[in-house]
């Protein structure tokens, strides 16, 4: 396994239809939509802090695990990625005086929701989720260890210019589209989803393998961009494995 640190889809089941976005990266078979070499499924952070009793639970986000598992039997190529806090990160509303979890303040690179203390470096609640079978996973990537930026995308750091080298990673191998699954779906899926289509490849998002948090309306705003940024939603019965 190797570190490196740093809407909708519709599948016309009465009229099926092979369109050219999808020739040459997942092919039309009979029970939906097949990955093939050239297809990454992205894994993110599916991690003890964000599983029930974890210090940022989102609700039901272990249900993601068992079909993560059943779809990720079709891809030779998956990528995890775990969030890395510092112990005082600027994203931890613990960081800033007289603020309370999800509140929000002005940083240097823009509005920032503040998190209850999670995935802190080397604790059991940084770890990937025990449950989670991925054998053919080659890849982790580690996001969130600067202190004073977030970092929610697989793709770039909530600066917007940091890169974590997975867009240059994922050209290498020849991919051309990924499956993004995991927690949760309004932050860290949605920031993976949109920045994977800025970066040039096809993005479906598996909606059933993954689970949101929903915070004043974040979900319906998270769906409502990753629309206008060309990401398609799925379920993972869509998908042939």
């Amino acid at each position: 396994m190797v570190y490196l640190d740093r809407r909708e889809l519709a599948l016309g089941f009465a009229t099926v239809a092979v369109t050219n976005s999808l020739i040459g990266t997942a092919a039309q078979a009979a029970g939906g939509i097949k990955p093939d070499g050239a297809s990454a499924l992205i894994v993110v952070d599916v991690q003890n802090c964000f599983l029930p009793g974890g210090s940022l639970a989102v609700k039901d986000g272990d249900q993601v695990v068992p079909v993560i598992n059943k779809i990720a039997k079709g891809f030779a190529n998956i990528v995890m990625t775990q969030d890395w806090h510092t112990a005082h990160h600027v994203s931890f509303a613990s960081s800033h005086a007289g603020k309370k979890p999800f509140d929000v303040v002005d940083l240097p690179y823009g509005k920032q929701v503040l998190w209850p203390d999670h995935c802190v470096q080397g604790t059991d609640g940084a770890n990937l989720s025990k449950n989670l079978e991925l054998p053919t996973a080659q890849l982790i990537i580690r996001k969130g260890f600067h202190n004073d930026v977030d970092s929610y995308s697989a793709f770039l750091e909530a600066d917007k210019k940091t890169s974590t080298g997975l867009a240059s990673y994922l050209k290498a191998r020849g991919i051309k589209t990924v499956f993004v699954t995991g927690l949760a779906t309004d932050f860290c899926v949605a920031w993976t989803a949109i920045d994977a289509r800025a970066a040039g490849f096809t993005a479906y998002v598996v909606e059933d393998a993954c689970r949101g948090i929903d915070a004043s309306g974040s979900m319906a705003k998270a769906w409502a961009d990753m629309t206008k940024a060309g990401v398609k939603k799925i379920q993972s019965a869509d998908l042939t494995v």
